[in-house]
């Protein structure tokens, strides 16, 4: 069985001793229900990984004495999706998927055609629910890297994002040429757009057109928004170094 993997931001040496604390303390010590002599794996969620051997535990902290460290570099080229708002808990899933196919940014993008919509008190809580969503997923997933999970971005600013970006991608069925026989450069940083259930307006493709986007399909079917985006980042992660 694996070790089990907690965040930290802490960052020490081999032979130190590093203490999880607060939220996740007690997760590690109350519900993860942690002994001593037990290993498990400490991250910071920005390359640097500890492996160690918990030492004690109290209420709701637990000291590790680290035995490894390591600096992960980070994945390249860097893959972000601009993910539409999908309707319900499809949200969360699309995270969940895109930190567990190792994306490195998930833009949330308020599409015309999106159902659901981010409005007043309702964005920072959504945000939240999103960037909890992506904390938990990495330690599943076993990620040195989590996810960044951007604010609330506006059609204007994605097209700012694909324009600055080395690769930028649309999924869209009007695309002729398939995703999967891409030229993806190895380093800079590969922007995708999925769009909402109901697609891409005309004026929001077009906006993207005229920021330097390329659209592309995966296949003859139809996937839901949610899951379109992890798909699609494997597609491009298996023609980079990134699944090497």
């Amino acid at each position: 069985m694996t070790a089990p993997v907690f965040l930290s931001p802490l960052t020490v040496g081999v032979g130190e001793r590093l203490r999880l604390d607060g939220a996740e303390g007690r997760h590690a010590a109350l519900v993860r229900r942690l002994t001593v002599g037990e290993a498990v794996v400490v991250t910071n969620g920005l390359g640097r990984r500890h492996a160690g051997i918990v030492a004690a535990v109290g209420k709701d902290v637990v000291d590790v004495d680290v035995q490894e460290a390591q600096d992960v570099p980070a994945p390249s080229p860097r893959l972000v999706v601009v993910q539409a708002l999908p309707k319900g808990d499809r949200g969360e899933l699309a995270v969940e998927l895109l930190t567990e196919v190792g994306v490195d940014e998930i833009v949330p993008w308020s599409a015309e055609r999106c159902v659901t919509q981010w409005r007043g008190d309702k964005i920072a809580k959504a945000t939240e629910k999103w960037r909890a969503t992506a904390r938990e997923s990495t330690k599943q997933s076993r990620r040195s890297w989590a996810p960044v999970v951007s604010d609330l971005a506006s059609t204007r600013e994605v097209c700012a994002r694909l324009a600055a970006a080395r690769l930028a991608l649309v999924l869209h069925e009007s695309a002729t040429e398939p995703l999967s026989t891409l030229d993806v450069p190895g380093d800079g940083e590969v922007v995708l757009v999925i769009g909402p259930e109901g697609s891409l307006s005309e004026a929001e493709l077009q906006a993207f057109l005229q920021a330097g986007a390329t659209v592309r399909r995966m296949g003859d079917s139809v996937m839901r928004t949610s899951t379109a985006g992890a798909v699609a980042a494997s597609v491009i992660s298996a023609r980079t170094s990134r699944w090497g």
